[in-house]
């Protein structure tokens, strides 16, 4: 059963009056950042998507989660046209987002405060998450208190909460040190094998696209739209130790393929506008 359809998405950014660029050569006032996208997901899937820089990967993200309007097409959600946020999306971006203000606990809380569940209800929960990411023990401490990574935990925690339907991830281990990273990567796997939310994550790394996925979907340079679909045979639950496998390495080997020429087009499309905008 679908529980993501993006059919047709198109997304243009008009520049401030009097600002031009430089698009397929020729000087413009918009940006076409997205330009057909077409895309089922399935309940319970876990997809990730790549593609070089500025590609339109986080505005695909934020059009499926009702913070941006398409220019064109639809992205649906269990057959709703998804208008503004909804109720059963959560969002992790790639900079933690926590109140500073707040604890841990009280930070996870909030996402349960704003939907009206009971106090101890929320209380319940939070520790729930809290201990799932390992983070028995810091519930009273601040953000300015935690590491990175954890601060990372706290806010997947938050989301997850909810029990959201639709999970969507804006490359939030991308600030993280390696070993950190790889450490979050493997307790997301985990926690989604228990509950099967549906989620799209965003990634710059091969690695992690391939560890995380069920299917990568390979974006184009800018205008982007879906140029492949690999999907990911590997063994569910997954290991850490699954990268140093053959079937990892032809992956690695074939996405990079895809990737390698929207990559070049999109560093020429990068200086050709520098080199206008000097």
């Amino acid at each position: 059963m679908d529980r993501i359809a993006v059919e047709g998405v198109r997304k243009t950014f008009a520049l401030k009056p009097g600002q031009t660029t430089i698009v397929d050569g020729v000087a413009t006032s918009h940006i076409p950042v997205l330009e057909g996208v077409d895309l089922t997901i399935r309940k319970g899937e876990f997809i990730t998507l790549v593609g070089p820089s500025g590609s339109g990967k986080s505005v695909l993200l934020d059009i499926i989660a009702g913070l941006t309007e398409a220019t064109a097409g639809v992205a649906a959600i269990d057959g709703a046209a998804v208008q503004k946020p909804h109720p059963g999306t959560a969002y992790v971006f790639q900079q933690y987002a926590l109140f500073p203000w707040r604890t841990a606990l009280q930070n996870v809380e909030y996402a349960l405060e704003v939907r009206g569940a009971p106090a101890k209800e929320r209380r319940q929960r939070a520790h729930h998450f809290l201990d799932l990411f390992g983070l028995k023990g810091f519930e009273n401490r601040y953000p300015s208190q935690l590491s990175g990574g954890m601060q990372q935990r706290v806010a997947i925690a938050r989301a997850l909460s909810t029990d959201p339907q639709v999970l969507l991830m804006d490359e939030p281990f991308a600030a993280l040190d390696a070993q950190t990273r790889d450490i979050l990567q493997s307790e997301l796997l985990k926690i989604w094998e228990q509950i099967k939310t549906t989620v799209v994550f965003v990634t710059h790394s091969i690695d992690e696209a391939i560890y995380l996925a069920d299917r990568v979907v390979v974006m184009t340079a800018r205008p982007a739209k879906v140029k492949e679909i690999v999907e990911i045979d590997l063994p569910r639950p997954r290991e850490l130790d699954v990268r140093n496998s053959e079937a990892f390495n032809i992956y690695r080997g074939r996405l990079w393929d895809s990737l390698r020429d929207e990559v070049s087009k999109a560093q020429r499309d990068w200086a050709l506008a520098s080199a206008y905008a000097n």
